[in-house]
């Protein structure tokens, strides 16, 4: 055979078809050019190192780089520098190491907010109210912040040694803490707010969310739970998976819950409801405000598309977007968005952000009607596009979840907003404490019912508030103090209850002055009969 005469041909085509590969390839390597501006940033930072007429460093350039290049996309991708890594993995894995305590630094002194349930603090019997002078036998008077993370946290096993002064006690008592795991909990509150209605509120979706709540399920049944509010405003979100989880407890079947479609078909995923729970029949409210993003609005969203039961308050944060995390070299992170997430109905809940200006500022200047919204007349808008729940009730897609009963959450005064930002109801009660801290124990001897029903701060009491609030710059406005004056002393009496029965102490006390509560509980009937429940 004469090969020759192919030979000319054949060269052709395989050096068309090296021309092809070859653009191809640099498409696939540049990507936009990639090469060419790696090149070009690279040029910039040695321009300004070798010529810029001061010191430059360079690290802190390309981290401002970084975060200029993340502010082109969306809200929702950030970078995070190494040395906020520690606390965003301590919020999404659920705990530290260290001794167990909420702090606040009072007058220059390290001062015990609350030991932490089932760390070593608690354990040993260091309480509410006491003060670290010594840490090791240094004393640490004006002490900061990030100093006590520093001195008191640490691998688990390792000691520390603690110097306390406790009101009532002579001297100093000496504690030789060994550290442990801390847990940090999401699920905030777990009680019965009258004899058949449970009240549980979760304030993120951490490793642990699931395995929380359904311990304060049972714990609640056990106490005669026959109807659910579950309260996830000011909810951020976190992890989907436990969102999808926590929403498979209350519904029933092989349900979608929700769904995720990005560029990158890896990122496409399908969750369906696959547990038999026990709770998918309970009456169910799910609260939720302009502070309840992603995750919570997964659960709000698929709780509703399904006619699940009923969603009470204001409408959500508007967040649909999937991050993914990416670590980098030196410890620092980049958190991209890599899909968009959908409700079970079709519902993209991510509101538009074009202008990122106006992205946050826009949920402070909502202005909602309250009342009866289940058919969604309330966010009425012909640019979003609707979608049916699964009775065919209307729903609205592009901005959060609407309620389908809006309740706005009272509004407080200025005077009582200055009161809660000079952090005046914690200091006064912490004096308060040290003079009838022991009155209170002798009294009540651990009987939080009886706490409930009969301690009240007196007049002379809430006179003696309001003379402490103006010596920390806060000044009397008489006619704004009337009207929150059913708050205030709520507020004062659940500081005290926070003492002795920690969170749920706190929120039972807080509940009956809660006006969104108090209509949610109203509005089981509704919850039934939207939910097809006897």
């Amino acid at each position: 055979m004469n090969y020759r005469k192919f030979r000319l041909p054949l060269m052709i085509i395989i050096l068309t078809t090296g021309i092809l590969l070859g653009t191809q390839i640099q498409k696939v390597m540049s990507g936009d050019n990639l090469i060419e501006n790696l090149k070009k940033f690279n040029d910039v930072l040695n321009f300004t190192q070798r010529f810029y007429v001061e010191e430059v460093d360079s690290h802190k350039l390309v981290e401002a780089a970084i975060k200029g290049m993340l502010n082109e996309l969306d809200p929702h991708s950030v970078y995070i520098p190494k040395k906020a890594m520690e606390a965003v993995e301590e919020e999404t894995r659920g705990n530290f190491e260290g001794v167990g305590i909420e702090f606040q630094i009072v007058n220059d002194t390290l001062t015990v907010v609350s030991p932490i349930t089932g760390g070593p603090s608690e354990q040993l019997g260091i309480q509410a109210g006491d003060r670290i002078l010594k840490i090791d036998s240094v004393n640490v008077i004006g002490i900061s912040n990030d100093d006590v993370r520093k001195k008191l946290r640490g691998p688990s096993g390792t000691k520390v040694k603690v110097s306390i002064w406790r009101q009532g006690i002579k001297g100093l008592t000496e504690y030789e803490i060994t550290r442990d795991k801390i847990p940090l909990y999401s699920v905030d509150a777990k009680i019965m707010i009258d004899d058949k209605t449970g009240y549980i509120s979760i304030s993120r979706f951490a490793e642990q969310t699931t395995d929380e709540l359904l311990a304060a399920l049972k714990e609640l049944e056990l106490k005669g739970m026959k109807q659910l509010i579950l309260d996830l405003r000011n909810n951020p979100g976190g992890y989907l998976n436990q969102a999808f989880q926590i929403t498979d407890l209350f519904i029933d079947g092989n349900k979608k819950i929700v769904y995720t479609r990005g560029r990158k078909a890896e990122f496409n995923e399908d969750f369906f409801a696959s547990l038999n729970s026990p709770y998918e029949k309970i009456p169910l409210i799910v609260l939720i405000n302009r502070g309840s993003a992603s995750a919570s609005e997964i659960v709000s969203g698929a709780v509703q598309d399904w006619d699940r039961g009923l969603v009470v308050g204001e409408t959500s944060f508007g967040k649909g977007l999937v991050q993914r995390q990416f670590t980098l070299p030196d410890g620092s992170a980049v958190r991209l968005t890599i899909s968009e997430y959908f409700t079970p109905s079709g519902r993209l809940i991510q509101r538009k952000y074009t202008d990122k200006k106006d992205y946050y500022s826009e949920l402070m200047e909502r202005d909602e009607s309250e009342g009866e919204n289940l058919t969604h007349s309330a966010e009425k808008d012909s640019s979003r596009p609707t979608y049916k729940t699964n009775s065919g009730r209307i729903v609205y897609g592009g901005g959060g979840i609407t309620p389908d009963y809006i309740v706005r959450s009272e509004k407080l005064t200025d005077y009582t907003a200055n009161l809660l930002r000079k952090n005046v109801f914690y200091l006064y009660t912490l004096n308060y404490l040290d003079a009838e801290g022991d009155k209170i124990k002798t009294k009540y001897n651990d009987d939080f019912e009886n706490f409930k029903k009969d301690f009240s701060f007196s007049e002379s009491d809430i006179k003696n508030f309001l003379e402490f609030a103006k010596s920390k710059d806060v000044k009397l406005d008489e006619e704004q103090f009337q009207k929150d004056k059913v708050y205030i002393s709520a507020r004062l009496k659940a500081q005290v209850a926070r003492n002795y029965w920690k969170n749920d102490g706190w929120y039972s006390v807080l509940i009956p002055s809660d006006n969104v509560i108090k209509k949610a509980n109203s509005l089981f009937g509704t919850a039934k009969e939207i939910a097809k429940l006897k």
